[in-house]
């Protein structure tokens, strides 16, 4: 009897080590000073989005070579009449060398005399910087016209540029249209082309096309950063023997989306909504 009772306690003794060595052994909790030496993940700055390179069509590698003898000719070191509101004050023509005329203004310090004011207009000067040169037929006569594109100068931060379009006449360059442009988004230059025998020219902004030898100016509400456009406008225009007159509608593009249906006109619908509310 105690040999069995003996057997028993024995069997009780092995069950109990056996299971107490299948319950796992609670883990240590770090204590709250080490919880605190824990570094918080830090924000990661949201990168910057990439500023565009407005003049990429224009230095793409169309239309850069003709059989005209434009395509000989230095534009790098040759004159150029300057366009309405960015003319020198003696009426000058402006020089290039090697591609490049430097600004000249003249500083008169903090509180300036009426003279020294009158002296610094006097002597101050445009510069311009070559920007490239494309070979188009814009008039239709069968033979390419060079597009001389040129930026303004100005000893500021503003970059416009000028077009001047050129054909081979009495073995020099003639002539025979130019025209300025804005300052990046605000009307700047984004392409030169030809489609379907018309003059294509497009601007950054909405509805911005040529008139005469100035871009129009801004609607009331086109504005964002210069850096970068939303929008650019698509205007055609056709050679009529002495000049380049617009041919069908002005479209406003998406820079975003550019293969969307354009607005047309955009600027009258803005000023007919306008003139409605002024009514009301």
């Amino acid at each position: 009897m105690k040999l069995s009772f003996y057997c028993l306690c024995l069997c009780l003794a092995a069950w109990g080590t056996s299971c107490a060595s299948n319950v796992e052994a609670p883990k240590a909790q770090p204590d709250a000073a080490t919880a605190a030496q824990t570094p918080e993940p830090s924000p990661q700055p949201t990168p910057k989005p990439a500023i565009p390179d407005l003049r990429a069509e224009l230095l793409d590698g169309r239309n850069k070579t003709t059989e005209s003898p434009l395509g000989k000719f230095d534009f790098k070191n040759f004159s150029y009449p300057l366009p309405r509101g960015w003319q020198n004050p003696d009426g000058s023509d402006i020089t290039l060398v090697n591609g490049r005329r430097q600004p000249v203004v003249v500083d008169v310090g903090a509180e300036p005399t009426d003279e020294q004011r009158m002296v610094a207009k006097a002597e101050r000067r445009i510069g311009m910087t070559y920007v490239t040169t494309k070979f188009l037929d814009v008039n239709n006569d069968g033979v390419d016209e060079a597009l001389v594109i040129l930026k303004i100068e100005t000893a500021g931060s503003a970059i416009p540029q000028v077009v001047y379009v050129y054909s081979w006449k009495d073995e020099k360059p003639d002539l025979i249209w130019t025209f300025r442009t804005g300052d990046r988004a605000d009307g700047g230059l984004k392409d030169l082309r030809v489609e379907n025998g018309l003059f294509v020219i497009e601007l950054y902004g909405q509805d911005r096309f040529v008139l005469g030898e100035t871009e129009t100016g801004k609607i009331g509400d086109d504005i964002e950063q210069l850096c970068c456009p939303t929008h650019f406008s698509r205007s055609s225009y056709k050679w009529n023997g002495t000049s380049f007159l617009m041919q069908g509608k002005r479209l406003t593009f998406s820079v975003a989306d550019p293969n969307s249906p354009p607005i047309e006109n955009m600027a009258d619908i803005v000023n007919a909504k306008a003139k409605a509310n002024a009514k009301k």
